[in-house]
């Protein structure tokens, strides 16, 4: 072979390729991702560079994994804005490692620097990423698919052949039918494009604006969430403003006016157990019936609460999350006057609601000398109460014997100091214990209905018939939950078209050839390998053949023609 024809092959072959190329070009819109040099034009040159890096799908991949890794402390390490308490705890049971975890942020990781800084890298890097692949996506919308390569024998699917039919009506034929297939389909010149599948670059866009969602989402959770617990008995309400929590913990941007308003009122809690069995005592029925309005003058409705199924009331939702009770307790003193009663709410210490508490009389008490003092109870309470079991510990959540023990205690509580103190713990440091004739601490086991005697005609202590019940309901502002749920949906259906559908592109060209009769040559070519373009273009060969039929052969005996069409085998030449 001479010199000449080589390159003339070389020629052609390239020739081939760049036509190749152009017809397979904007399958996609994902950018080429490879290294580039370093720059050498200046701060604009390193600007350029830094962007390119920043906005390249391996840069995007490394900010999202360091992002997981960087949640993982914040699940293992105990966070000040969840619970300072545990916080406190891990300080003094790790004197080596808190310093060190002070200074790297890891007791707040969420708010820390590092982490801030993950986080906002990977947004602008999702932002870079989608931007120019949307305008690159609208505009392949707007085009037509590209023509047919010269030689669509070099394409991965093809198949041809000879047909009586015109060009031109071939050429309709094939229009139709893709059409009908929904490809995007147009005539050009001797060939018709067609192109189907753009759902998945519309489900990888959607799936990374999802991602940007979920970041935006989580930030507006953190910066404006409220988060607050409150114990309400019985017959007493809550109005949602901050002096009514008990518990209370917000993002570093929240404001009071951001709680929404609304108030309600407890009717009733109901629990209900089971009585026998291996889950003896495990709760049936937890809720709680509850009258609330929104705003200030809105209509009074009724609802209840369940567990897992929260009261919705704007971007605020009511959790039932605890359940206790409250005996009524009435104390008077030496003349018989009344000077406490209320319910009582007692903290439960295990399943079967064994509770303890304090009850505290700041004002109104005088002693049998008539000087004013303060008086404080310790109170044990078990709902269900077992002589036989030998122990004072609840054998059932439910009041099946209820039985409650005080000791009684006179002096100071501390409350007039200022300083702020639990009301389910006593301070004894400035109270004196009431003695018994033996000169003992003096307790008591009261039975709804009985009353402790307080020695030297100090008053009285009453454990009234009455107990009810106290649910405790957490109340949670997330501004950004339903746009978190919104785009992880919309992830997952825009992953999943990413995932399964295939874009894929299909030419069909009609030419006279020297002889009179018509040769039809089908192609397609997919963005990747796969067997699904091959059977779709057969598929639709077929059809189109039964509306263009086979002519034989030139050098075919014209008496041993079949109507049967000859197919030739995926990629073979004519």
């Amino acid at each position: 072979m001479s010199k000449t024809k080589t390159d003339k092959s070389r020629d052609q072959a390239s020739q081939d390729q760049e036509d190749l190329g152009a017809a397979g070009s904007q399958l996609s819109t994902a950018p080429v991702d490879e290294l580039s040099a370093a720059p050498g034009l200046g701060v604009i040159g390193w600007a350029r560079w830094f962007w390119r890096q920043l906005t390249s799908m391996r840069v995007a991949l490394l900010l999202l994994l360091l992002l997981s890794l960087g949640a993982i402390p914040g699940s293992l390490i105990p966070q000040t804005g969840a619970d300072l308490n545990k916080v406190d705890d891990f300080r003094k049971a790790h004197k080596t490692l808190s310093p060190i975890y002070d200074k790297l942020g890891l007791f707040h990781v969420y708010s820390s620097v590092w982490f801030s800084a993950i986080y906002i890298l990977l947004f602008v890097s999702l932002i870079g990423c989608i931007v120019p692949r949307t305008w690159q996506f609208v505009g392949q919308l707007r085009g037509r698919p590209p023509g047919a390569p010269k030689r669509l024998t070099r394409l991965p699917a093809y198949t041809t052949w000879r047909t009586n039919a015109d060009p031109e009506q071939v050429r309709e034929a094939a229009l139709a039918l893709l059409k009908k297939r929904r490809f995007r389909a147009h005539v050009a010149g001797d060939a018709v494009a067609a192109e189907k599948g753009y759902v998945r670059e519309l489900g990888n866009l959607v799936f990374h604006i999802a991602l940007i969602v979920l970041l935006v989402a989580f930030a507006s959770g953190q910066l404006y969430k409220s988060d607050g617990t409150k114990l309400v008995v019985e017959g007493d309400g809550f109005s949602n403003a901050l002096a009514q929590y008990d518990d209370f913990k917000s993002g570093s941007l929240f404001q009071t006016d951001d709680l929404v308003p609304f108030s309600f009122d407890l009717k009733t809690f109901t629990g209900t157990y089971e009585v026998s069995g291996p889950n003896k005592g495990t709760p049936r029925t937890y809720q709680a019936k509850i009258d609330y309005s929104v705003g200030a003058y809105g209509r009074q409705k009724s609802t209840t609460i369940k567990v897992n199924e929260p009261l919705h009331i704007g971007d605020a939702k009511v959790y039932l999350v605890s359940h206790g009770y409250a005996p009524v307790i009435t104390v008077r003193d030496g003349k018989g006057k009344k000077v406490f009663q209320d319910a009582v709410p007692l903290l439960p210490l295990d399943g079967n609601v064994t509770s303890n508490g304090v009850v505290k009389v700041m004002d109104g008490y005088k002693n049998a000398q008539g000087k004013s003092e303060q008086l404080g109870f310790q109170a044990f309470f078990v709902p269900t109460f077992d002589p036989k079991a030998g122990t004072m510990l609840s054998q059932f959540p439910a009041l099946v014997n209820p039985l409650l023990a005080v000791n009684a205690y006179h002096g100071d509580l501390g409350v007039n100091a200022g300083i702020p103190q639990s009301v389910y713990q006593l301070d004894k440091t400035h109270m004196k214990a009431f003695k018994d004739s033996k000169g003992q601490l003096l307790k008591k086991l009261l039975q709804p209905g009985d009353t402790m005697t307080l020695p030297n005609g100090a008053g009285s202590i009453t454990f009234e018939k009455d107990i009810k019940e106290w649910a405790g309901f957490e109340i949670v502002q997330e501004p950004g939950s339903g746009w978190a749920l919104g785009g992880a949906l919309a992830a997952i259906f825009g992953l999943a078209a990413s995932l399964f559908i295939q874009r894929r592109r299909v030419w069909v060209r009609a030419v006279r050839g020297a002889d009179g009769v018509t040769v039809v040559e089908m192609a397609g070519l997919g963005r990747s390998e796969s067997a699904k373009v091959p059977e779709e273009l057969g598929d639709l060969a077929g059809i189109l053949y039964d509306q263009a039929p086979g002519a034989p052969d030139p050098d075919d005996d014209p008496s041993e023609s079949s109507d049967t069409p000859v197919v030739p085998a995926e990629g073979a030449e004519k």
